[in-house]
């Protein structure tokens, strides 16, 4: 009978126990932890990398040397995120207000959308009424240039897999500058039919 009231009274090896029962949520924690703390930091070099693309881009002659440009900007990336694939994309505006903004339109029949026949502004010249007006490139003098770049990359850490969140991270930064005033704009506006 001692034997069993020794037993019940003795606290040997429950410090073990209680480690293995607060362990697995711990280290889960901890993953989650680094991976969201990656990500951030994968997230703040790729947005100086890009600032300090859109800068370098928007001086007089850098339409020449726009893929040393991105160059630079992938190295660094790759430097923090090493198996990353990124895609690169400018689109210029005529100013800061027409950013990401539809081509103008006459809504006759008021549905919302430039069909049958309405007039509309083709602000790019590629023929078609778009749902973004800018032209996709560089630009010229005095164009407002959105400089996208968007990142994907795998978790470095397994933790995203085993609570159902997807294996690979995309990160997409956008920058948006005006190139320095080198020459004339290019403002070329059709007005045709949808």
């Amino acid at each position: 009978m001692t034997f069993w009231k020794n037993l019940a009274s003795n606290q040997d090896g429950v410090t073990v126990i209680e480690f293995a029962l607060i362990s697995p949520v711990l280290i889960m924690l901890l993953m989650g932890t680094y991976d969201v703390a990656y990500q951030l930091y994968a997230s703040s070099v790729l947005q100086g990398a890009i600032q300090k693309a859109g800068r370098d881009s928007t001086i007089e002659g850098a339409a020449s040397s726009i893929s040393t440009i991105d160059q630079k900007v992938a190295d660094t990336v790759r430097f923090v995120v090493p198996n990353a694939t990124m895609t690169f994309q400018r689109k210029s505006y005529t100013n800061f207000s027409n950013v990401a903004k539809p081509e103008d339109f006459t809504d006759v029949n008021n549905n919302g959308s430039c069909d049958l026949g309405e007039v509309y502004e083709d602000a790019n010249g590629n023929g078609i009424w778009d749902a973004d007006r800018g032209k996709t490139g560089q630009g010229g003098a005095k164009d407002a240039v959105l400089y996208s770049i968007t990142v994907t990359y795998p978790r470095p850490l397994a933790v995203a897999k085993l609570i159902g969140l997807s294996e690979n991270i995309t990160i997409k930064t956008e920058t948006v500058l005006r190139n320095q005033p080198y020459g004339s704009q290019d403002v070329t506006k059709l007005v045709k039919n949808c």
